[in-house]
């Protein structure tokens, strides 16, 4: 059957987009698009890195050492995304070192002695120092991280871990002893723009020779979408391009909406276990201390949106209703449990509602920490005189001798005085006079700071 003219047309079109994917195809160094875009498009040098400027800057840290042909034992922390290993396989150039990489979650330790065997051949022969990059070193365990540190600590290989989880923890003492620990920061959205424009106008590396016509509109949009991470956005902006067509005009034009079929729903920024897992919630229990209810609702959004378990969310807000808001409003504590119960009764995704009902209840009533506070001082003098005896008149006696002893002697039944309240001691005799708890001055506390000063006889 014929064609007629606009068949005719909109068929070249496509036929001169697919010959502008076969140019990519063959061009140096794009492997068949085999490799990935955000591979493709490493730095070669530290002038076209982009990011981590408080590292290797002019006059920065990383920048004198490396100028100075000195590379140290290091690890390098940061988010996904940030530039980790293109930085270590641009120092191990620099330093003109000879560049091993391995990843903690393939390799172990046989791969590692391996490694250093080679490493000291080379230096005898040839005095060229290995750069051993070691990726996601936090999945190495102590005892592989063990086998690393006598090479590391003698010189024969220079370490550059990289880890997305905090150092302290995960990286065994005598070795983080021995690396200099740099940390990396997630990427501005002007620092994404600058690489996905880079990457749409490289020809060789690049996508280039599709000749993709994106607004700044468009790619800020993306930028912003992948949350600092450099390696998500370029390979966002691959899969985005390679999934376009033609319009009329046969031009291929990047969109909003095609950046938005292309990320889904965006991946959400926070770890169940780890670092980030505690900085949040650190975070969304700070805020509600400090009174802030519009934090205390981004940072509970935070935690639900990444997957948190809700009831290890309402635990907590159980425990800062006690420590943070305390006697100020002994209400909170109810909001806390009844929000911990309708979570477990209702479940997800509705169970956000009591979490957030108890969250600004908790942001918004008036704080006190009197109750832990207290506590201490008490358990400070448990601790200073563990043995204290009861004061007999506090004491049961429910045999005769006891009786005899003077068990119970002179205790005052409370209910029978007035306000129901008997003056006496109740301290051992060692403590008496100690004022373990002190009252707060805000909301309901106040009050009971005065009903208890009128008892005390301290308001005369």
């Amino acid at each position: 059957m014929a064609k007629d003219g606009n068949d005719n047309e909109s068929l070249s079109l496509f036929e001169a987009y697919r010959e502008r994917q076969k140019d990519m195809a063959s061009a140096p160094g794009n492997g068949l698009f085999l490799e990935p875009l955000a591979a493709r498009m490493r730095p070669r040098t530290l002038e076209e890195y982009v990011g981590q400027r408080h590292l290797i800057g002019p006059g920065r840290v990383l920048r004198r050492l490396l100028d100075c042909d000195r590379l140290p034992s290091m690890i390098l922390w940061g988010p996904p995304g940030t530039g980790k290993t293109s930085l270590a396989r641009l120092m191990s150039a620099s330093a003109k070192g000879h560049f091993i990489a391995l990843s903690a979650v393939t390799a172990g330790v046989a791969e590692v002695r391996k490694v250093v065997a080679e490493a000291k051949g080379r230096w005898n022969l040839t005095r060229v120092r290995t750069v051993l990059f070691l990726d996601e070193i936090h999945r190495f365990s102590k005892s592989q991280q063990d086998v690393i540190l006598p090479h590391v600590e003698d010189g024969t290989i220079t370490l550059v871990g990289a880890t997305t989880e905090n150092p302290s923890f995960q990286v065994v003492g005598p070795l983080l002893s021995r690396c200099r620990v740099f940390t990396l920061y997630a990427l501005s959205e002007e620092e994404i723009t600058v690489l996905l424009k880079r990457a749409l106008q490289d020809e060789e590396r690049g996508l280039g020779k599709l000749s993709v016509i994106a607004s700044s509109e468009v790619l800020s949009a993306l930028a912003s979408a992948c949350g600092g991470d450099a390696r998500s956005a370029l390979n966002a902006l691959e899969e985005a391009c390679n999934s376009l067509t033609p319009d009329g005009q046969g031009r291929l034009c990047l969109t909003l909406e095609h950046v938005a079929e292309t990320l889904g729903k965006k991946a959400a920024h926070h770890y169940r276990a780890g670092e980030g897992h505690y900085d949040i919630i650190s975070a969304l229990i700070k805020s509600i201390r400090g009174s802030d209810p519009d934090a205390a609702l981004y940072w509970l959004a935070r935690l639900l949106d990444g997957g948190e378990d809700p009831l290890f969310i309402a635990r907590r807000l159980v425990i800062l209703a006690s420590e943070d808001v305390g006697l100020a409003d002994s209400q909170g504590i109810s909001v806390a449990i009844a929000a911990q119960q309708a979570v477990h009764f209702v479940g997800m995704p509705e169970g956000y509602y009591p979490l957030a009902h108890a969250a600004l209840y908790l942001a918004l009533a008036p704080k006190s920490n009197s109750v832990g506070m207290s506590y201490e001082r008490a358990m400070d003098a448990v601790r200073s005189d563990p043995g204290a005896p009861v004061p007999l008149h506090l004491r049961n006696a429910p045999t005769k001798l006891m009786e005899q002893l003077g068990y119970g002697r002179g205790y005052r039944y409370a209910h029978d005085y007035p306000e129901h309240f008997a003056r006496q001691n109740y301290l051992p005799d060692s403590l008496q006079g100690q004022r373990f708890y002190k009252p707060g001055s805000l909301g309901m506390e106040r009050k009971l700071a005065l009903w208890l000063a009128h008892l005390r006889g301290e308001d005369k």
